[in-house]
């Protein structure tokens, strides 16, 4: 159904938003969404730091004789 709207379909959204909303309203809108992004990818590297340091831990813990074995 949206394969096939086009520039000149996103354009004529994006006037309508415009429009209805405000320039003032879709400017925080967007401020909104970029902090959103924001704090989402500081999230992921949070999560792929704490799972390293696991990882991490985890080596710590092997012995030698348990290192032959894996």
């Amino acid at each position: 159904m949206f394969n096939n709207i086009g520039l000149p379909g996103l354009l004529l959204i994006a006037v309508v938003v415009l429009v209805l909303f405000g320039k003032g309203k879709v400017s925080s809108l967007m401020g909104e969404v970029g902090k959103g992004i924001t704090a989402f990818k500081k999230g992921v590297g949070d999560g792929n730091a704490e799972i390293e340091a696991a990882k991490a831990d985890a080596a710590k813990d092997v012995t030698p004789s348990e290192k032959d074995k894996v």
